[in-house]
């Protein structure tokens, strides 16, 4: 409510796409907003609630997963796999 957002939880994979375009348009974003399914299989598979942060490789693969965020928000271990994988990629 605070920006201006307030949306029913979805029902159907469509009013979830228009909840999450609403939220783009109204918070202003400028970054790729990607959606999960109505069945919250990529929820299941990577457990990001309340929100974590991941790097994936250049293969596809998971090379980072924080712990749940905020407190498991460790910069400077981001930082350590980021240069690890920028290195491998030498």
């Amino acid at each position: 409510m605070r920006d201006g957002v307030v949306l029913r939880s979805p029902r159907t994979e469509g009013e979830r796409e228009a909840a999450a375009s609403a939220c783009v348009r109204k918070l202003g974003l400028h970054i790729p907003a990607l959606t999960d399914g109505i069945a919250n299989g990529t929820e299941r598979a990577y457990t990001g609630w309340p929100d974590r942060l991941y790097l994936i490789g250049r293969g596809g693969r998971v090379v980072f997963k924080s712990a749940p965020g905020p407190f498991g928000f460790k910069p400077a271990a981001l930082e350590e796999a980021l240069r690890k994988v920028t290195a491998a990629d030498m």
